[in-house]
């Protein structure tokens, strides 16, 4: 049996008290994975951002807000788990000040200064040792291109494709690739029939044979 880390849903980055910048995610994919997760007989371990999706009640629950909760959420857990499946949409970019008031408005444009948020999949392969790592790539051009140069920046094992439309919605169309570019699963479905597919890919090629192995 193993123990499996799934992050889900957004992020959030505050930029004053009551506003944010996020994303469309739901956490639908992730709960499906969880639930794909326990049905095969692993223990899911999720790391999720603020959704109105529930999780399976057997799942260990880390609610997070923030893409920096989330890093910390992971490098606290990922050392006693097996392998990771990032399926969570991490706000990329934050504000460098957040406003300690509501910004009022003034009647001109704004300017926001952002920086980049902290990559949880990368930061966490450098330690990764024997453990496997799968990564959701969302793009909307080059998709395959992309996820594979995503793959390898990130070192992960298998990185599951798929596209805009998918967010907040029930059902998703992927393909995952392995490194090299192999397609191991090209489907369309619902979320939670998807996530049982990735699942079985993971089994025979994660699981089975160990990470950075893989048949």
């Amino acid at each position: 049996m193993a123990r499996i880390l799934i992050t889900s849903g957004p992020t959030r980055q505050y930029l004053d008290p009551v506003r944010y910048l996020t994303n469309a995610s739901s956490g639908r994919m992730g709960a499906a994975l969880a639930a794909a997760v326990l049905e095969t007989g692993h223990e899911a371990v999720v790391v999720s951002g603020p959704v109105d999706v529930e999780y399976p009640p057997d799942a260990e629950l880390i609610p997070v807000v923030s893409t920096e909760e989330m890093l910390e959420a992971c490098l606290g857990e990922f050392p006693s788990c097996d392998g990771l499946i990032a399926a969570a949409a991490p706000c990329d970019y934050r504000p460098i000040v957040v406003a300690s008031q509501k910004i009022r408005k003034t009647g001109g444009p704004l300017k926001l200064e952002l920086i980049e948020t902290p990559d949880v999949v990368a930061s966490l392969a450098p330690d990764r040792g024997p453990r496997w790592m799968v990564a959701f790539a969302l793009e909307t051009e080059d998709p395959r291109m992309r996820a594979l140069q995503k793959l390898e920046r990130k070192s992960c094992d298998l990185i599951v494709v798929n596209g805009p439309e998918t967010m907040h919605a029930e059902d998703a169309s992927i393909e995952v690739i392995r490194a090299g570019g192999q397609s191991l699963l090209t489907a369309s479905g619902s979320k939670r029939d998807m996530a049982r597919e990735i699942l079985r890919v993971i089994q025979n090629h994660l699981l089975i044979h160990p990470a950075g192995g893989a048949q």
